[in-house]
């Protein structure tokens, strides 16, 4: 992995300026600092700023593990043309199928985990997310859940998280999904994702040279994307640079 913010990558920032870009972020840990409570969470106000410059410069997706009317409801005064969320699955088609399978595995889990402290299951319609922030011992809690899920019926496929653990059905869409339809629907050439947790590595996985720069906040050696930012704190940093570099040229 490189470091987006090297020296040596100066002019990969400033070719994605001149060229037709999509640019696309999760939220949580990439737009917004990850929080103890999750319903509290919010872009810093300098992001905030940032992230709206850019959005008047860029055509930009954020693509997110929340509900779409959740993520939607905290970019404050950015114009993001396209929000999407549920790791890909909003706003789309209707999936009833998923949607129930989604509810049995709540009722089951719901059953399984209500005896378990600082546990709670956040129901997003097509997909859960497991949260054990509150746990106090949060290795026995992750290990409970685990377990619980593995005893479902259903195929789930399960993602884990900061602390959480995502619950989604098998063969449903994902992030990479979404930002390949995006990308088409934009005719934009070449899209950068930056994204910071497991369920962004559906996108990293793209094997796309020259048609996605993927973006990891928070470098590791098993991640499969190409370059990385120290923490959430530097995404701020290529926001800055992105629509300098892009404010120029159309000065010029």
């Amino acid at each position: 992995m490189k470091n987006l913010l090297a020296q040596d990558c100066v002019s990969l920032l400033e070719e994605l300026a001149w060229s037709n870009v999509l640019l696309a972020f999760d939220f949580d840990g990439t737009l917004a600092p990850i929080v103890e409570d999750r319903g509290a969470a919010r872009m810093t106000a300098k992001t905030e700023a940032l992230f709206a410059r850019v959005t008047e410069l860029y055509p930009c997706a954020v693509i997110s593990g929340r509900s779409r009317v959740d993520v939607a409801g905290r970019l404050g005064t950015a114009r993001v043309k396209y929000v999407v969320g549920n790791h890909g699955l909003e706003p789309g088609a209707s999936f009833p199928a998923l949607e129930r399978q989604v509810e049995r595995a709540r009722d089951a889990l719901t059953v399984a985990l209500r005896d378990e402290p600082g546990v709670e299951i956040e129901d997003k319609r097509y997909s859960l997310a497991i949260h054990y922030r509150r746990a106090r011992l949060k290795n026995e809690a992750r290990k409970v859940i685990t377990s619980a899920i593995g005893r479902l019926d259903d195929g789930m496929r399960t993602i884990a998280g900061k602390l959480v653990i995502n619950v989604i059905p098998a063969g449903a869409p994902n992030k990479a999904d979404a930002l390949v339809h995006l990308r088409a629907k934009e005719r934009a050439d070449v899209a950068l994702y930056v994204g910071d947790d497991a369920t962004d590595e559906d996108v990293f996985e793209l094997d796309q040279p020259g048609r996605l720069v993927s973006v990891r906040v928070g470098a590791s050696r098993s991640s499969a994307a190409r370059y990385f930012l120290k923490n959430q704190r530097e995404v701020d940093a290529v926001l800055d640079k992105l629509a300098r570099l892009r404010a120029n040229g159309q000065r010029r």
